[in-house]
């Protein structure tokens, strides 16, 4: 599949209220394909959300993109003019925020919040909008798309939110969607659901999808490829099935054992208890040379305090950033 992303090096750091700067990524580069779910996987605090919005330069004011590239298509956006920017975000590449209720106006019907994002992007009179915002409509949900249409966001389910924030994404026909945390808030009938309706869109739109999780479980089935953040690093980075199924990454196979053991388990295995990832996620004000994983690993050597581990091939299209894998 052609590369559609880039994602180059990229350091982007925070600025706390005493003037002090955490690094929430350093270093992530990565790729995303035409036609592909790529799942990006980690903990909290792991830098899944500043991953999401960089690229559009959505970030908060305390934030600074300090190095890299974001390469789109051939062009550079960390380096785009405003004006080209805002006619990528939405119709070229399109965000879906994490929390529905916070993403919909209150007040403003659900059809007319769709028009809107129609209106900012292409020309047409107020009936063609309504109807075209039917249309996206009726991609997202099964029925009563005239009375979706008609409500507000507070006369909805989560789920139904969530549709209609995937409806606001497709609206204007990109290439690519950048989803963080869609099914977070969501019970688990109801993600299954809009994990199929991403699997649906990106067949018959031809969608690429960066889907950003916290939960393995997600992915599996889903996604094409996985990469696994940890601290602000790509730990592990290579096909879901093999990333998933065998680990090469200490950080990763600890997250995989600490998974819950699913219904078609053993009633034995399914009541054992879970093992954990002992001590802490590395605090990003203070950190110490090395790799960050180091202090929690239980296959650490000494050279995992004296510098970062570089990315190594284990695979086909399969790396891993640890020192168990250099020569």
């Amino acid at each position: 599949m052609p590369l559609l992303l880039q994602v180059q090096d990229l350091h982007v750091a925070y600025t706390s209220r005493a003037g002090t700067k955490h690094p929430a990524l350093e270093g992530v580069s990565f790729d995303a394909r035409a036609g592909e779910i790529l799942g990006v996987l980690g903990e909290s605090g792991s830098g899944k959300s500043t991953l999401a919005s960089a690229p559009l330069r959505l970030l908060p004011g305390n934030a600074e993109i300090q190095k890299g590239a974001v390469l789109f298509e051939g062009q550079d956006l960390l380096r785009a003019e405003p004006r080209v920017l805002e006619g990528i975000r939405g119709a070229r590449i399109a965000l879906i925020f994490q929390e529905p209720w916070l993403a919909l106006h209150p007040t403003i019907r659900i059809g007319e919040q769709i028009s809107d994002v129609l209106a900012a992007h292409e020309s047409g009179g107020r009936q063609a909008l309504r109807q075209k915002t039917l249309q996206l409509l009726a991609e997202v949900f099964p029925s009563d798309v005239a009375r979706i249409s008609d409500s507000y966001a507070h006369q909805l389910s989560g789920g139904q939110q969530q549709r209609v924030l995937i409806a606001q994404a497709i609206a204007c026909g990109p290439s690519l969607i950048v989803a963080d945390e869609p099914t977070a808030s969501l019970d688990p009938t109801t993600q299954r659901d809009i994990l199929q309706l991403f699997q649906t869109l990106r067949e018959k739109l031809n969608l690429s999808v960066i889907l950003i999780t916290h939960n393995p479980a997600l992915l599996s089935g889903l996604a094409d490829r996985v990469l696994v953040l940890y601290a602000g690093k790509v730990a592990e980075v290579g096909p879901t099935d093999r990333v998933l199924r065998f680990p090469q990454h200490p950080y990763t196979r600890r997250l995989m054992e600490s998974m819950p053991a699913g219904l078609d388990e053993s009633a034995k295995a399914r009541k054992s208890r879970l093992p954990v990832i002992p001590g802490e996620a590395p605090n990003l004000g203070t950190l110490v040379k090395g790799c960050r994983f180091e202090s929690r690993c239980t296959d650490r050597m000494d050279r995992c305090t004296q510098r970062d581990p570089a990315p190594v091939v284990v695979g086909d299209a399969h790396a891993v950033s640890c020192f168990k894998y250099e020569d």
